[in-house]
């Protein structure tokens, strides 16, 4: 169980997919492969079979292609929330590009300090953060700067940090024991995966369907915040009262997105999220 709450945390999701240029780099690859042909070869080479196509490939050989974040503010006790994503513009290539994405987010991280809060983060999408960004030469000063005592300051590297949290970690054990995003969510009465799953990102990029990954990230990010404030509500940092609150604040911040922030797809999640609670919330009535 994470600690504290910090002023400033942020709720984060990464997508990533196999990286072509790196791909023929490490696998000596012929360099007239085509996109779609290096990713298929990187897959064989991680032990592709007809049950699983593609391979778990290890994150320093995957390219980031979208990163999405909730982030909460506290102002005199007060939260306020805002959904943010990377790249802004998909259709803008310089900032699809993925060093100017992590230079981005690296360096907000850094200038703003927050609380990184994730889903299996600690394993993949940060250690997916730092390594690309070490593989295109990205300087993170102020994310990588440590203090000279874990009291001191932020810490984005230490083990039991309170400034990277780890949900899976909290609600997880061993093997079977530890849930996906998906199932500890949706049992929540919080939308999992609707119509897009991980497995279909890579296909998504090679067909430049960007805006769709963005969209099914800021799902991610949005249930992964739910989850967050679930927990917290289990561990007493909110109390009922705080946490009804919340989440409507998250409601009607979807709304304003979908209605003016040219996010139409946030509507398929409020549907979701209404349907999940009609089904759960009797449970919760039950149990109470």
């Amino acid at each position: 169980m994470f600690k504290s709450i910090q002023n400033k945390t942020w709720i984060f999701d990464c997508e990533w997919i196999p990286d072509p240029i790196s791909g023929k780099a490490v696998f000596n690859l012929p360099d007239d492969l085509t996109d779609s042909e290096a990713m298929q070869a990187m897959w064989d080479a991680g032990g592709a079979t007809a049950e699983n196509p593609m391979p778990y490939l290890k994150t320093a050989v995957c390219r980031i292609v979208s990163i999405a974040a909730v982030t909460r503010t506290l102002v005199n006790g007060v939260p306020s929330l805002r959904l943010l994503s990377l790249p802004r513009d998909t259709g803008d290539s310089s900032q699809a590009d993925e060093k100017a994405i992590l230079d981005v987010f690296l360096n907000a991280v850094g200038q703003h300090k927050p609380q990184l809060v994730g889903y299996n983060s600690a394993s993949s999408d940060l250690k997916i953060l730092i390594q690309r960004g070490i593989v295109h030469g990205v300087q993170a000063e102020g994310f990588c700067r440590r203090p000279d005592k874990p009291w001191e300051g932020v810490d984005y590297f230490a083990r039991g940090s309170d400034y990277n949290i780890d949900l899976m970690d909290i609600v997880g054990g061993w093997g079977l024991s530890s849930p996906s995003l998906h199932e500890i969510a949706t049992a929540s009465g919080i939308p999992g995966k609707m119509s897009v799953d991980g497995n279909q990102v890579a296909e998504m990029w090679l067909d430049g369907r960007l805006s769709d990954i963005v969209a099914y990230n800021e799902f991610d990010a949005v249930t992964t915040y739910l989850l967050w404030l679930r927990i917290a509500l289990f561990a007493g940092f909110v109390n009922h009262r705080q946490y009804e609150a919340e989440q409507d604040m998250l409601k009607e911040l979807l709304k304003t997105e979908a209605e003016t922030g040219a996010k139409s797809h946030l509507t398929q999640y409020l549907e979701e999220w209404q349907r999940l609670e009609r089904l759960v919330r009797p449970l919760e009535n039950k149990s109470t």
